[in-house]
């Protein structure tokens, strides 16, 4: 070291053009003196000869002169001072100065007098700031923070300030019955209208943001749209007003604790409702009651008959028919067009496997007014008597759960933030923080980081919640929807080559082995060819033909192989019926469905 205090190598290198910029930096002193006065810069020990040797630059004859303001930077007790040894180096060089004699200084001319000065006035002043920034400021910190660890009221010694995280309370599990509700229907049937309005009436959303939205959706001539951006919250839904994919958000009553899953109804977007459809325990079929928007959706091709089809085949048993838009002025709640909905759809749902006495609802509503959601519809509409949608769907009988099979979650969707999150609903299990699972078909060994179940963080998540789970051991792009989240000591099966027996929908001509389709399984999709036709059942007695068909056609059930050139995850259709129900889907129409009787490679 020098005795200026900087290193060695400073005061080698030095070069013209440093030393200009240097100057011109010390002319500017004026406005440099109120940042480093030194009680308010480091108010407990720093001296600062910057300041007082930098406006002697200006002048040039008393540059060296020792600083006049020095006494007022006096150094601390001097426990203070031992305790800080960077400061205490810093002290030394100084005492050394006041020590130079006038005559020592004046043998050198006054030009080299000046820049030598001058150059060490502002190497003091880059190394003392330096040294003190180190000592002062922590490892890891934003500028923010250093500007508000430079700050002091009171002018004493400051502690050393870290950033420390909140501590968030999370409870064991959320403790009411989880219900996983997936609204389906036509595209603009008022379904994120709905789900928007029911997290309205149950206080999820205030009346705030509500009006936020409102504002919006004016500036854009969109009015009717604002309910909707509650659950369309990205921005190309709600530029042209179409969801694109499932919206998740929550509500809760004293019973229980709801999911709603807002499918996109877009004949373009089926496979992301399929991958919605796949999690829910409950369907609510919404809509259209206005002249011309319902026989749209339900003639053939409409979303309304392939949506009722798909939620039926995705396992759920129970289905509520909304019939959304009773206020629109071409309707005006009429009883007449009211029976007319529901008498054209209970023939088709019928035919689908729901039991019209249980397994379907009807109830009239409006979505944008929120009749007949959490209240009656009242003097609107005196013919129905029955509970308003809300309370409803609160008073539905507890599902069964697979609480106590091995633990096996569908990954639907990931993303990454701080780590790797994936999302999913639980279909059998339970799993808690800090256990360790396995990613399958990649058989990757993971640990569960943090857990959350709708946006509440928890330690602990069972069969039928609809969870978050942040993970360690994988990165965001080896994971695929489709994987499945599992128990290590009892993991989901998986293979290329299963046997399933399908029922053909909707087929233009017959189908023969060697056709290929693709497979929508849980989130999955995956491209199949049809190996072999096994065998084809009667429909009415169930016997297989002795007999291996050589193709099958319309409304046939068949018994067939399949293979896929990728391993994909599976369950026989015994053992766990969610995961192993599947939808083959071919130029954007649903051809089949079946289900998976076993797993052969």
């Amino acid at each position: 070291m020098s005795t200026n205090g900087a290193p060695e190598s400073w005061e080698d290198a030095d070069d013209q053009n440093l030393a200009n910029k240097l100057n011109q930096l010390n002319v500017d002193a004026p406005s440099f003196v109120p940042n480093v006065n030194a009680p308010v810069f480091v108010p407990s020990f720093l001296n600062q000869p910057p300041p007082t040797a930098a406006p002697p630059a200006v002048g040039g004859a008393v540059l060296n002169q020792p600083p006049p303001t020095l006494p007022l930077v006096q150094p601390p007790p001097p426990a203070a001072v031992l305790s800080q040894p960077p400061p205490a180096a810093v002290m030394s060089p100084t005492a050394s100065e006041k020590k130079i004699s006038p005559d020592v200084e004046n043998k050198s001319s006054p030009n080299d007098a000046s820049m030598k000065s001058d150059d060490s006035a502002v190497e003091r002043s880059a190394a003392d700031s330096w040294e003190d920034k180190a000592d002062n400021s922590s490892s890891a910190t934003t500028p923010e923070e250093e500007d508000s660890m430079e700050i002091d009221e009171d002018g004493t010694t400051r502690p050393k300030r870290t950033k420390q995280k909140p501590k968030s309370a999370a409870s064991v599990t959320t403790s009411k019955e989880h219900v996983n509700v997936v609204f389906i229907g036509h595209v603009d049937a008022g379904k994120s209208t709905i789900g928007g309005q029911m997290m309205y009436l149950t206080g999820m959303v205030d009346k705030r943001t509500l009006e936020k939205y409102e504002k919006e959706a004016k500036e854009k001539n969109r009015e009717t749209w604002y309910l909707s951006w509650c659950m369309d919250t990205n921005l190309e839904e709600r530029e042209k007003g179409k969801t694109v994919e499932v919206g998740r958000a929550y509500f809760e009553t004293e019973k229980k604790h709801f999911t709603i899953l807002d499918a996109p109804g877009h004949k373009s977007f089926v496979p992301n409702m399929i991958g919605g459809a796949s999690q829910a325990d409950l369907a609510v079929l919404v809509i259209s009651a206005r002249k011309g928007e319902f026989e749209t959706g339900f003639e053939r091709g409409g979303q309304t008959r392939e949506h009722a089809m798909l939620v039926k085949t995705a396992g759920v048993k129970h289905l509520v028919v909304l019939i959304n838009k009773m206020d629109d002025p071409t309707v005006g709640w009429d009883e007449k067009r009211y029976n007319y909905c529901k008498e054209q759809l209970i023939p088709y749902l019928k035919k689908l496997g729901f039991n019209p006495a249980k397994d379907l609802m009807f109830m009239p509503c409006s979505g944008l007014t929120g009749s007949g959601l959490k209240e009656p519809v009242g003097s609107d509409a005196p013919y129905y008597t029955g509970l308003p949608f809300i309370p409803y769907i609160d008073g539905l009988p507890s599902l069964k759960r697979q609480v106590d099979g091995p633990f096996m979650m569908p990954i639907v969707d990931k993303y990454s933030e701080m780590g790797t999150v994936v999302i999913g609903k639980v279909e059998s299990g339970k799993c808690s923080k800090g256990d360790t699972l396995l990613v399958m078909p990649n058989r990757v060994e993971v640990k569960v980081d943090q857990l959350w179940s709708d946006e509440i963080e928890v330690t602990a998540v069972t069969s039928g919640e609809n969870i978050k789970a942040k993970l360690k051991g994988i990165e965001e792009a080896d994971i695929t929807n489709g994987f499945v989240l599992c128990d290590p000591r009892d993991p989901i099966k998986t293979g290329t080559i299963f046997d399933a027996q399908i029922v053909m929908l909707d087929l233009k001509s017959i189908i023969c082995a060697g056709y290929s389709c693709i497979l929508h399984l849980q989130a999955m999709a995956e491209e199949v060819t049809i190996k072999a036709l096994i065998c084809l059942i009667d429909k009415k007695t169930g016997e297989k033909s002795k007999t291996r068909p050589r193709f099958i056609k319309q409304d046939q059930i068949a018994i067939a192989r399949f293979v896929t050139s990728h391993q994909i995850c599976m369950e026989t259709f015994k053992a766990h019926p969610q995961l192993g129900r599947f939808t083959l889907r071919d130029e954007g129409t649903t051809i089949a469905i079946g289900k998976i009787l076993k797993v052969v490679e």
